[in-house]
């Protein structure tokens, strides 16, 4: 079995490596090349932890294999990140281990490499602000991976605790952009592509704050009951997303499903406009939302991404099970 631990997935994947297993694999999705498996995820009833499994399998890229992991709130105290995970990879032709691959840096770059695809084909091509609602420790991946798909010229924020906005800042000053901390109202009136990544378990984007044209790409909300935007912001949106079973379940558009706002029809999975398939935005004027769920052949796939790049260099180290 082949190993590749997270430090060496720090030296070897790159946003653009991501962005490209990520792209294809939702692609493949679309397609029905590739399918998830149901999502697993519990409180284990120890140090507030939520634990579960996020599997399937990529029939076009013959990649099987899990993600095992969750949310441990008390992990920052310790100096770890309260996000934990490992990925198995299998091989599909008889069912035998073939990698464990650590999965914490590659969750962050997944998680950043589908709001930036939602932006390359859903975002107005004139977009110049950038807004991020949510500074934790996600918010720089994305901030790095959505720039390098639009010309944006400044970059707005707003978080729940404001003294964690410095991380947004010292990340845009890294990438060369003006960044400014503003209200979620001024936020919605300047930002042409808006990111939320937060853990909110209500909604902070309300409808009124957005304007005409706007792209939202909602990437929190990934458990029954959270919520980043209003479910009224919802309906008014042309809906994406990486899976449509967990974005009604478990995403964004669970609580306009439950209102009666939407139905299941409205929502489009985000492989079929890669694929031609779907126009994606109607108009200029049109506010597009890509409901980011986090499946588990985003990870699955940037994992086989990782196996590949370690074995090429030199970097995997293999066992005998």
């Amino acid at each position: 079995m082949i190993i590749v631990s997270e430090e060496t997935c720090t030296k070897i994947i790159d946003r653009a490596s991501a962005f490209t297993a990520v792209e294809q694999v939702f692609a493949a999705m679309a397609r029905g090349d590739a399918y998830n498996f149901p999502v697993i995820r519990e409180a284990i009833g120890h140090a507030e932890a939520l634990y579960g499994f996020k599997s399937g399998f990529d029939r076009a890229g013959l990649v099987l294999g899990l993600k095992s992991g969750g949310y441990w709130p008390g992990n920052m105290a310790k100096g770890l990140t309260n996000h934990q995970s490992t990925v198995f990879l299998f091989d599909p032709d008889t069912g035998r281990p073939k990698a464990m691959v650590g999965g914490n840096y590659l969750t962050a770059l997944r998680t950043a490499a589908a709001s930036s695809v939602s932006i390359k084909h859903l975002a107005r091509k004139d977009s110049k602000v950038l807004g991020m609602v949510g500074a934790g420790h996600q918010s720089a991946f994305q901030l790095r991976a959505a720039t390098e798909q639009m010309d944006f010229e400044r970059i707005v924020g707003w978080n729940y605790h404001p003294e964690m906005l410095p991380r947004i800042a010292d990340t845009a000053k890294e990438i060369g952009l003006p960044f400014e901390a503003v209200s979620l109202e001024e936020l919605g009136a300047q930002a042409d592509v808006i990111i939320t990544i937060t853990s909110s378990q209500n909604a902070s984007v309300l409808k009124d704050y957005i304007k005409p044209g706007t792209h939202l790409a909602c990437m929190g909300t990934d458990t029954k009951g959270k919520q980043e935007v209003s479910a009224d912001l919802v309906a008014a949106a042309r809906l994406f997303t990486d899976e449509v079973a967990q974005s009604i379940s478990i995403g964004e558009c669970q609580h306009a499903i439950a209102a009666g706002l939407i139905q299941e029809s409205d929502i489009t999975p985000i492989g079929a406009v890669i694929n031609g398939d779907h126009s994606g935005r109607q108009s200029e004027d049109e506010i597009t939302l890509f409901d980011g769920t986090g499946v588990g052949l985003q990870d699955l796939a940037v994992a086989a991404a990782a196996v590949t790049r370690a074995l090429e260099m030199g970097h995997a180290v293999e066992v005998d099970i």
